[in-house]
Protein backbone atom coordinates (compact mmCIF):
# COMPACT_ATOMS: atom_id res chain seq x y z
CA UNK A 1 0.00 0.00 0.00
CA UNK A 2 1.43 3.87 -0.98
CA UNK A 3 0.27 6.66 -0.33
CA UNK A 4 0.92 10.06 -1.89
CA UNK A 5 1.62 13.91 0.11
CA UNK A 6 1.21 16.88 -1.95
CA UNK A 7 3.87 19.49 -1.33
CA UNK A 8 4.33 21.78 -3.84
CA UNK A 9 6.18 25.36 -3.78
CA UNK A 10 4.68 28.29 -3.25
CA UNK A 11 5.83 30.54 -6.52
CA UNK A 12 4.96 30.82 -9.36
CA UNK A 13 6.84 28.79 -12.23
CA UNK A 14 7.82 25.94 -9.21
CA UNK A 15 8.05 22.35 -9.23
CA UNK A 16 5.26 20.77 -7.79
CA UNK A 17 7.23 17.90 -5.65
CA UNK A 18 5.41 14.85 -4.36
CA UNK A 19 6.27 12.89 -1.20
CA UNK A 20 5.35 8.90 -1.34
CA UNK A 21 5.69 6.81 1.23
CA UNK A 22 5.40 2.72 0.84
CA UNK A 23 5.41 0.12 2.63
CA UNK A 24 7.97 -2.90 2.29
CA UNK A 25 7.65 -6.33 3.87
CA UNK A 26 10.96 -7.53 5.16
CA UNK A 27 11.36 -11.74 3.80
CA UNK A 28 13.65 -11.97 6.97
CA UNK A 29 11.66 -11.10 9.84
CA UNK A 30 8.38 -10.21 8.32
CA UNK A 31 8.01 -6.86 10.16
CA UNK A 32 7.12 -3.97 7.55
CA UNK A 33 9.28 -0.97 7.01
CA UNK A 34 8.14 2.04 5.26
CA UNK A 35 10.57 4.28 2.38
CA UNK A 36 10.19 7.78 1.71
CA UNK A 37 10.95 9.37 -1.37
CA UNK A 38 10.26 13.01 -2.86
CA UNK A 39 10.10 13.31 -6.67
CA UNK A 40 8.20 15.63 -8.76
CA UNK A 41 4.39 14.92 -10.14
CA UNK A 42 5.23 13.46 -13.32
CA UNK A 43 7.27 10.51 -11.73
CA UNK A 44 4.77 9.39 -9.08
CA UNK A 45 3.02 6.59 -11.07
CA UNK A 46 6.44 5.37 -12.35
CA UNK A 47 8.17 5.11 -8.62
CA UNK A 48 4.74 3.27 -7.94
CA UNK A 49 4.76 1.14 -10.27
CA UNK A 50 8.40 -0.31 -9.74
CA UNK A 51 6.92 -1.27 -6.53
Amino acid sequence: MAKKVVATLKKEGGVEMVKVIRTIKSPKSGAYTFKEEIVTAERVKDVLAKG
